[in-house]
């Protein structure tokens, strides 16, 4: 009793997330998970994968136990690695999990799959690779993740030098380690580094599409579901791709739109909205003027526009009786006109004709995803600035193998208007 009892304590406080100081020491590095390099940490229970974050990390980040299935849910620690920058790590749970409860984690261990940009799988020197590794390598290539093996406990395997003939026969970039004593860590981060891919994030969200010294407008209500004190992430983010290619930026509350527009000595380049508030906004800027949202923007910053595009047009082909599966990254809390819940359904059944019984909607939060979209005729994303880049191209590659139309609200707003094409023009120049 006692030993179960300090099992579930040691998990509970496994996943309390830990957070890294930055290496300048001035303060919480600012930088979004969304936007880090993710590295996902698999591997058999108990063999190694929490003191290999420690060593790793230079902190004691992750609890070490020998109790097996420490490790539960999924636990994010982001740090720094020299030469990569801002990264994350991906804690699992053990690959070899047993039980119904392990089959669980087993299945939330490779849920991580989807948004690793890196595989760091780490393997008991003295026991080398088994199924359960050999699983995780064919669904890294297929998958085309690229795998970097982390060979641990060298300090008390017998083996010499079979396993490691073995790992080069198979083609596998790896080093030996003892994450226990810090031992060829070093030269883990340098393959770790070498094994970045270089598409893992798009380095730009809009400067493509400006010159030094435009002017872009970016309108920012704050409603209700703005944060206090603070603008959204995506509205942060913009400003900072924008003055990062010497462009100026004006922020407008949207009431303010008209009035800022007719003090303008000079024709903004293009004009930036929150998707909820396009249809005011794209009958009040003169059609001179290009125009786009934020869910556009990072639909093409975080995956691919042209999917996107094809998916809105397949509105009007919905039948009564359909069902839709609308995917949130967020898991905030709606409120008021929440743009998933009630902007988009509502807009959808009017435009349909249909009555509320007769459009069947589900939804899928934070990082829950359907594996099978077989009951769905379409799919309405969000703009997912929460999701990294790998994980937002893996819904939209799994909708497109199902056969599933996918879009996002931005495009279904601008649908809606009939002013899809002025949303993406930009886009199709740049």
């Amino acid at each position: 009793m006692l030993g179960t009892f300090l099992n579930k304590v040691i998990s509970m406080l496994r996943n309390v997330p830990v957070r890294s100081v930055p290496v300048d020491g001035r303060g919480m590095e600012k930088t979004p998970l969304s936007n880090r390099l993710h590295i996902g940490i698999f591997g058999r229970r108990n063999v190694g994968k929490s003191s290999l974050i420690n060593a790793l990390t230079g902190q004691d980040a992750a609890i070490v136990s020998e109790i097996p299935g420490t490790t539960t849910d999924p636990v994010y620690k982001a740090m720094e690695i020299h030469e990569i920058g801002p990264v994350v790590l991906v804690d699992t749970g053990g690959i070899d999990d047993t039980g119904d409860l392990g089959r669980m984690r087993i299945e939330k261990t490779k849920k991580v799959l989807n948004k690793s940009d890196i595989m760091l799988l780490v393997v008991d020197k003295e026991i080398g690779l088994t199924e359960y590794e050999e699983m995780f390598l064919k669904e890294a290539k297929v998958r085309k993740i690229p795998v970097v093996v982390a060979v641990n406990k060298i300090d008390i395997s017998s083996k010499n030098g079979e396993f490691v003939k073995e790992l080069d026969k198979k083609g596998l970039v790896f080093a030996e380690v003892c994450a226990l004593h810090k031992t060829g860590i070093e030269e883990l981060r340098k393959k770790i580094i070498a094994s970045t891919p270089e598409d893992y994030e798009r380095k730009v969200i809009l400067q493509d599409m400006l010159l030094p010294g435009d002017l872009v407008i970016i309108v920012a209500p704050l409603d209700i579901e703005a944060p206090k004190g603070r603008l959204k992430l995506a509205q942060m983010q913009a400003c900072r791709d924008i003055l990062d290619n010497s462009c100026s930026v004006m922020l407008v509350k949207e009431d303010n739109l008209g009035k800022a527009l007719s003090n303008l000595k000079i024709k903004p380049r293009m004009i930036v909205s929150e998707s909820h508030i396009f249809a005011r906004i794209n009958k009040e800027v003169p059609n001179d003027i290009p125009i786009t949202t934020f869910s556009i923007l990072f639909a093409r910053y975080k995956g691919e526009l042209a999917p996107l595009i094809e998916g809105a047009k397949f509105i009007d082909s919905l039948k009564a009786g359909d069902r839709i599966l609308i995917a949130e990254a967020c898991t905030h809390h709606p409120i008021g006109e929440d743009i998933g819940r009630i902007i988009i359904p509502e807009s959808l059944r009017k435009r349909l004709g249909f009555k509320e019984e007769e459009l069947n909607i589900d939804y899928a939060t934070g990082y829950d995803f359907p594996a099978d979209l077989s009951a769905y005729k379409l799919i309405i994303h969000c703009g997912a600035c929460m999701l990294n880049r790998r994980e937002v191209l893996h819904r939209i590659n799994l909708a497109q193998k199902s056969g599933i139309p996918i879009t996002n609200y931005g495009m279904v707003l601008a649908y809606f208007c009939q002013a899809l094409d002025r949303v993406t023009e930009l886009f199709a120049k740049a």
